[in-house]
């Protein structure tokens, strides 16, 4: 019952840490911040942290169970570690950047969690023994600490990772429509017929010639989502700096709007599968465009974007527009 007890208070105490993390705002400190020792005590306290994962569950899969004493040193071990983990977070200030803090808090996040799930799964679990549960559960945690190794340093290297990963969503949304569209090919074609709903050979489950020739256009605004990503990305590697507020704050404000765009390509492409309500298409694009062109004036005016590269800011503006006016043209009898 004491073991118990002890990994009780010790899921409580962690998930009061949980929410200070995840609610709690780190300050800018009083002394200036020194990345070489923030980075190295992160690293420190997450490895601590993984080896007080092993040590818990290791206390609690063989007989005898540690004894009431030794629970309470093992939870106090615990504790310390995930607010030493707490803790260096809080080192890092506001004035390193908005996408690089949010990327330290998820990964410290996930840290805690993956502590208060351990500690779950001991209690669930027949004492003295390792479940296989349990045996997932101290792997998560270790997983989690061996991320602060593939963390960003700086926030142009988070934004950069921040654009990388919008660009793989958006790839994929790209594919994936290219492969429903190709000539011939219905979109439901892996869904099997069923006895209740008839046969599928209701035409709404096929688009129209006047669907394909819309679609055209919003494919023409969805491959413009992925080059303007490309190109982003390429700008912020190559003349992305995190020197100076102002270069750390145009890095912040293109990382933000940037993240609108795979939702916004995900909700045109979601519109464009049969039957197709044109007004609806119309809207995501509209919405679409105008997130793809704040992008754009948004490098434009940004540290990231010298005179040699404003030529190709200007070339995916027009082709914004482009596809954008003939889906208005498509769609006007819509209004």
């Amino acid at each position: 019952m004491e073991a118990r007890e002890a990994l009780q208070e010790l899921r409580a105490a962690l998930r009061a840490v949980l929410a200070r993390v995840r609610e709690g705002e780190p300050g800018e400190g009083r002394e200036p911040f020194e990345p070489t020792r923030f980075w190295d005590a992160l690293g420190q306290t997450f490895k601590e942290t993984s080896q007080q994962a092993t040590k818990l569950s290791l206390a609690f899969s063989r007989s005898p169970l540690p004894s009431a004493e030794n629970c309470q040193k093992l939870s106090e071990d615990v504790q310390n570690a995930i607010l030493a983990v707490a803790t260096v977070y809080y080192w890092l200030p506001k004035g390193q950047g908005t996408t690089l803090r949010k990327m330290v808090r998820d990964a410290t996040t996930e840290v805690v969690e993956g502590m208060i799930q351990l500690t779950e799964t001991i209690l669930i679990s027949p004492l003295e023994s390792l479940s296989q549960e349990q045996l997932i559960s101290t792997g998560g945690v270790w997983e989690a600490c061996e991320q602060v190794s593939n963390l960003p340093r700086n926030n142009q290297a988070a934004v950069v990772s921040a654009l990388a990963a919008c660009l793989s969503v958006v790839k994929d949304a790209l594919e994936e429509m290219e492969n429903a569209l190709v000539e011939g090919q219905d979109p439901y074609s892996d869904i099997t017929e069923d006895e209740d709903l008839g046969f599928r050979g209701n035409r709404d489950t096929y688009w129209s010639e006047a669907d394909r020739k819309l679609l055209s256009s919003c494919m023409g605004l969805i491959k413009a989502s992925k080059a303007c990503l490309k190109k982003v990305l390429s700008v912020v590697k190559a003349y992305g700096k995190a020197e100076s507020p102002e270069q750390i704050a145009q890095l912040d404000d293109l990382a933000d709007i940037a993240n609108e765009i795979s939702p916004s390509v995900d909700e045109l492409a979601l519109s464009m599968y049969p039957p197709v309500n044109q007004l609806a298409v119309r809207l995501n694009a509209a919405k679409l465009a105008s997130v793809l062109k704040k992008v754009l004036e948004i490098t434009k005016t940004s540290h990231v974007c010298p005179p040699s590269e404003e030529g190709w800011v200007q070339f995916l503006i027009g082709a914004v527009d482009h596809n954008m006016d003939k889906i208005k043209n498509f769609t006007q009898g819509e209004l």
